[in-house]
């Protein structure tokens, strides 16, 4: 599998997910679990890269990282958004300055 398709190779799995009995599956335990109990997932992944990016492991960072984005990816098809999307996003972001892209959703009052 080339690293470019795994994203949405995941996303299938994690919507194959969706129909299987939540004995049988870590991700369908969680949709069955509902919306908040995702986003406590994505929000503890989140504190975990933060304290391994404070420190020196690499090797654990990269882990945590995973972890944050396989649950975003949970979060994502949980509310029907295609990892496309995101993607699609991403690259109409790319060659613009950062600081043009946050003014340009900064609402003007």
């Amino acid at each position: 599998m080339q690293n470019h398709e795994i994203l949405e190779q995941l996303q299938n799995v994690l919507i194959a997910r969706k129909g299987v009995d939540v004995d049988q599956s870590y991700v369908a335990s969680l949709y069955n679990q509902g919306i908040d109990h995702i986003l406590k997932k994505v929000c503890e992944e989140s504190s975990e890269v933060i304290i391994a990016a404070k420190g020196t492991d690499s090797v654990a960072l990269t882990k945590e990282v995973a972890d944050l984005w396989f649950h975003c990816m949970v979060m994502l098809v949980d509310k029907n958004i295609d990892v496309n999307d995101v993607l699609t996003e991403l690259s109409r972001r790319f060659g613009t300055s950062g600081l043009e892209e946050k003014a340009s959703r900064t609402v003007k009052t």
